[in-house]
């Protein structure tokens, strides 16, 4: 759904900085207001604090870009094609990677799997490194499938870290021990408590620590001052190895197994062909090692969850509708050909799909679940009325052309109702459009070839499923004029 605003994630360099994140964000700002004239506005939040749901480091940021009225916009420019643009705009802006969805349908994907894109991969595996080392292979896969936008692998390195390793040799050397230099290190650069200020009732802590000149660099930490028990001033660097790397930026388990993210948003295709040709991809080139294992979810995992779904509740809402045909009609002929009208109907649903550039999703899933409704009532209409007229002793040939005649109002009306009702949906814009146009494309093309076909092909295959001459009605029928006909004969 359309929900009239965009929300872009950006994601930086791991070591950046909250000033040059600053910076680096307030420049794409620029850009985006600059470039884009539909935008009115943009509110980026940097980072998240811990104590929230879901916590984000000064890495990552959050654009909240609020746009004009759509009469305001370019002609021709759709929402799709603005982010699509916005998308494109970016690739060549240096050192960030974005993704570009919208609030409420960001948040819901994150919900379902952690990110926010309409598509995750998920690896499986015990060792970081290969999680690691395949996820960027997995990467360059997706990027190669059409419709791919915004692929991105999570960054689980590239956090700097400055690892110091204490010598306990040394430390005994100087009367130290491990606690007195991880004490002092502590002390100095995140600082002690040296008391409390009160205010009241209300108590501070004082908390003390060097300058932050004297902290801020490895070298400065290198010059830390240890003091022993004998009083020998002793430097940090004398008594531990002090060493810069580049270690994890976050390590993610689900169900106490480690695994690595690959998201990607789909743009200009069905979010189930996308996928379909991904597997196909990944299957034939990516090697994944004994242990490891791929998990496809997002909107795609709905989706999957819903066609499920319904291959149980169609086929149970089929056979009941031939269980209240053969209880009407009396008659296993009449109720399959009344079914054979579902065909007919699914033909036009599925070449409006086609002609319109629909995907076949979910919205349009249940326009056909509607359409079979309105094509077995059209079909009832007539070959109840057909059915009527064979056991009558009609010739079957005329009927044919004498029924589709005479019912070609009533079923006309059926379908020239449905449709009309319809109409609104398939041109609306408001907020919804995107659910409704796909059920409303589905029935209204259902519905003209349902009503053509069911005038044209049902009274020409009626000849061998018509009932003989004098048949029942129904089995509730059939039922009590045999027990009429059993009393008429005690009585005699």
């Amino acid at each position: 759904m359309e929900e009239g605003d965009i929300l872009m994630r950006v994601t930086m360099a791991p070591s950046i900085s909250l000033t040059e994140g600053t910076k680096t964000t307030t420049l794409v700002e620029k850009r985006l207001l600059k470039n884009f004239p539909e935008i009115k506005s943009i509110v980026t939040r940097i980072g998240r604090g811990e104590v929230g749901a879901h916590a984000d480091p000064t890495n990552s940021a959050e654009a909240f870009i609020e746009l004009n009225p759509v009469d305001q916009w370019r002609p021709g420019l759709s929402a799709e094609g603005l982010r699509t643009a916005i998308s494109e705009d970016l690739e060549s802006f240096p050192g960030i990677v974005v993704n570009i969805g919208q609030p409420i349908a960001m948040a819901v994907d994150e919900l379902l799997t952690g990110t926010r894109a309409e598509l995750a991969v998920k690896i499986f595996g015990p060792d970081s490194e290969i999680l690691l080392e395949r996820s960027q292979v997995l990467q360059s896969l997706l990027q190669q499938v059409e419709g791919s936008a915004e692929v991105q692998a999570d960054q689980i390195t590239g956090a700097p870290q400055l690892v110091v390793t204490v010598d306990r040799s040394a430390l005994g050397r100087y009367g130290l021990d491990v606690e007195d230099a991880l004490d002092g290190l502590r002390a100095a650069v995140g600082g002690a408590e040296a008391g409390s200020l009160f205010e009241g009732v209300r108590q501070f802590p004082i908390m003390v620590r060097f300058d932050e000149e004297s902290r801020d660099t490895p070298e400065a930490i290198r010059r830390i001052v240890l003091e022993s028990p004998s009083g020998a001033r002793v430097p940090l660097d004398t008594v531990a190895n002090i060493e810069t790397v580049i270690g994890p930026r976050q390590i993610t388990r689900e169900d106490g197994e480690r695994f690595i993210t690959v998201q990607s948003n789909v743009r200009g295709r069905d979010i189930g062909s996308f996928v379909a040709e991904a597997q196909t991809l990944t299957d034939a080139q990516l090697d994944l090692p004994p242990g490891y294992r791929l998990v496809w979810g997002g909107q795609f995992e709905l989706q999957q969850q819903a066609n499920a779904r319904f291959k149980v509740v169609i086929p149970i809402t089929l056979g009941i509708v031939l269980l209240i045909l053969l209880v009407t009609f009396g008659r296993l002929k009449s109720a399959i050909l009344i079914l054979l009208n579902i065909p007919l109907a699914l033909t036009g649903g599925a070449m409006a799909l086609w002609l319109t550039g629909l995907p076949v999703s979910v919205p349009a899933t249940v326009g056909f679940i509607a359409l079979f409704g309105i094509a077995l009532g059209n079909g009832m209409v007539l070959v109840s009325f057909m059915d009527d007229f064979a056991r009558a002793g009609r010739n079957l040939e005329a009927l044919a052309i004498e029924a589709a005649g005479l019912r070609a109002r009533p079923v006309l009306m059926t379908a020239m109702t449905t449709a009309l009702g319809l109409a609104p949906l398939l041109f609306a814009t408001g907020v919804g459009a995107e659910v409704q146009r796909p059920l409303a494309t589905v029935v209204t093309g259902g519905l003209v070839s349902s009503t053509v076909l069911t005038l044209l092909v049902m009274p020409a295959l009626h000849r061998w499923f018509a009932p003989r001459q004098g048949g029942h009605h129904s089995l509730v029928e059939t039922v009590h004029e045999h027990g009429t006909k059993a009393k008429t004969v005690k009585k005699a």
